[in-house]
């Protein structure tokens, strides 16, 4: 019997175009987007690496959707730390039809973004942006799994005041929706504070600055006893290093911009122990500890370096987002929606669920300081 050879040719390109399409229907894609260039990329990548994290131990264990077996692909985009990349990648995501998004990674990105995710029907959880603008614009898709600034600044204001006693306060902020949002929190909170605590300098820089000489001159003139900064950890640490220059062995604060091991490295010679007080917005209490152990372990065996802040909180969104599908037993943004607002997920963070704004519920946070180069914690708080 003879065969047309070039049916048989036909024949294998069809059954090849239609392998395709069934294996592109089993793939679920969700982005993620963090500044993985520019002066915090390794915050960025920090975030990235947990993510993917997630991703890897995901497929390897297998993800079942309503009886249906899926593998997820990570679409990871750098935004740069820019709000106008920010728009510009969350665009592609969504014309990539991506099912979720995990980010952005700074608020100043994350705001602007959130409308157009909002405009497509896509879920996002950010893990790492903590102006509380993000989960009050009132989009229904916009989720976080952190701490916000109100609480962030709250507390660093209350520990500044009560357990530091600091009277006379400066505070210095880089203008970005994160930097100004946070320092915000705290001058409104050390003016509710009593106890004789004042702002006596208000300065300002940028997120790309480095010569600090003029504004903190200014700030050595009202004899401050602590400098409150919102903004990143690449711009805290050269500021230190003009403290120590200038002569201003002075207590230094800030929020979870600053608060990754890098400042050590970043301010060099210019940071003494216990000088530098930080708060990251999130933290788990001491039943809870050995996951997160464990992870960081897991972390540095995987990507030979330790984990900087917020790879666990986008280790967990992850985890949350497959799991609210699989709970609503679909991939379809609209229909697992529901399942993400109203569920619950335990990871190595906590307790994942959301409350009406999409901000994370009973959200912790934990107060650090440096001692030998290295972090250490102070206190976990909710």
């Amino acid at each position: 019997m003879r065969f047309n050879s070039g049916w048989v040719l036909r024949a294998a390109v069809l059954a090849s175009l239609s392998g395709g399409v069934a294996q592109a229907q089993d793939v679920i894609r969700i982005g993620h987007v963090a500044a993985t260039s520019g002066a915090i990329a390794h915050l960025g990548k920090d975030n990235e690496n947990g993510a993917r994290m997630a991703v890897d131990e995901l497929n390897a264990k297998g993800v079942l959707i309503g009886g249906k077996r899926y593998r997820v692909e990570m679409l990871a985009e750098d935004d740069a730390g820019d709000p106008k990349q920010g728009t510009i990648v969350a665009q592609k995501l969504v014309d990539a039809k991506v099912r979720g998004v995990i980010g952005h990674e700074t608020s100043g990105t994350t705001i602007p973004a959130s409308k157009i995710y909002h405009d497509a029907g896509i879920p996002q959880i950010s893990p790492s942006a903590s102006n509380p603008k993000y989960t009050r614009q009132g989009y229904k898709t916009a989720f976080r799994n952190v701490a916000n600034d109100e609480q962030l600044g709250a507390a660093l204001a209350r520990y500044a005041v009560q357990t530091g006693k600091a009277r006379q306060i400066a505070v210095i902020d880089d203008r970005t929706a994160y930097g100004k949002g946070l320092t915000d929190e705290f001058i409104k909170n050390i003016k509710t504070a009593g106890q004789g605590a004042r702002i006596v300098a208000q300065q300002y820089t940028t997120d790309k600055a480095t010569d600090f000489g003029a504004i903190l001159t200014a700030i050595k003139a009202t004899k401050p006893d602590l400098i409150f900064f919102g903004g990143m950890d690449a711009v805290a640490g050269p500021m230190l290093r003009q403290m120590k220059q200038l002569g201003m062995p002075l207590r230094f604060m800030g929020g979870d911009g600053m608060c990754s091991d890098s400042l050590a490295r970043l301010a060099g010679e210019g940071m003494a122990d216990g000088q530098v007080i930080c708060a990251e917005a999130g933290g788990v209490d001491a039943q809870q500890q050995k996951g997160m152990d464990d992870f960081r372990a897991a972390y540095r065996r995987r990507y030979g370096i330790d984990v900087m802040t917020y790879a666990p909180y986008a280790y967990d969104a992850m985890h949350a987002m497959v799991a609210a599908m699989q709970q609503a037993g679909s991939t379809d943004p609209s229909v697992y929606l529901p399942a993400l607002a109203k569920g619950q997920y335990k990871g190595v963070t906590g307790v994942i669920a959301f409350d009406a704004r999409g901000d994370v519920k009973d959200g912790r946070l934990t107060l650090f300081t440096f001692k030998g180069g290295k972090r250490h914690r102070l206190s976990v708080i909710q």
